[in-house]
């Protein structure tokens, strides 16, 4: 009996198909539904029921929250409960609250705004525009994010070490530069899915190879 051959096209579209298996279990989740991420200034109240929203979904680390909203709201993720109780960043810290605003400067200009879930547990969002009116009045919602199968790789790096010049001619004598500090990981005791792919890799040539036996 003759072993059949692996060539190089089917190996490349094993390859495919188990990126694409990983790729497809992480979820982009579109805040508020087709009600988007809006406050309703006439009625003085949010779009929709965001909390009511956000606890009909499952969130898991590499997954993606996308606020379709205009520049009258913001979108503020802590990881502090008093900031996200109070409606206000005016005691947070750089450490447990981000504030994404599309980079729009003009009132009312359309955006999409994309947010990655990296750290496991309690994620809170809110909307601090009108000083804190918008969260006060229903623009506010709480998650739970699951480890799942951990970061992507594309969220799992670190950020590239800050730039130095070389030393010039006249700095011969100059003692050497030590940057101290950094950015902490987002590795999060996640594993890399792509990886567990790689190692699985040779297991499942093998078995599809005995198939076509």
């Amino acid at each position: 009996m003759t072993t059949p051959t692996i060539t190089a096209s089917l190996y490349l579209t094993v390859m495919a198909l188990l990126i694409t298996t990983v790729a497809s279990q992480y979820t982009n989740y579109t805040v508020g539904a087709s009600s988007g991420w809006f406050f309703d200034a006439k009625n003085n109240i949010s779009a929709t029921n965001y909390s009511s929203w956000a606890s009909n979904q499952t969130f898991n680390l590499g997954d993606f929250l996308i606020f379709n909203t205009n520049s009258n709201q913001t979108v503020i993720l802590t990881y502090n409960e008093t900031t996200f109780n109070i409606c206000t960043t005016d005691d947070a810290s750089d450490n447990d609250t981000l504030h994404y605003d599309g980079g729009s400067t003009e009132f009312g200009q359309s955006m999409t705004i994309a947010v990655p879930l990296t750290i496991t547990g309690p994620n809170y969002f809110f909307s601090d525009a009108d000083d804190g009116i918008q969260c006060q009045r229903g623009m506010a919602f709480q998650i739970s994010v699951n480890h799942g199968q951990g970061l992507p790789p594309s969220l799992n790096q670190p950020p590239p070490p800050p730039y130095v010049a070389p030393p010039g001619p006249d700095t011969a004598q100059s003692p050497p530069i030590t940057i101290v500090g950094g950015s902490p990981s987002l590795f999060n005791g996640a594993s890399s899915s792509l990886l567990n792919v790689r190692s699985l890799l040779p297991s499942l040539l093998l078995c599809l190879a005995a198939a076509l036996v």
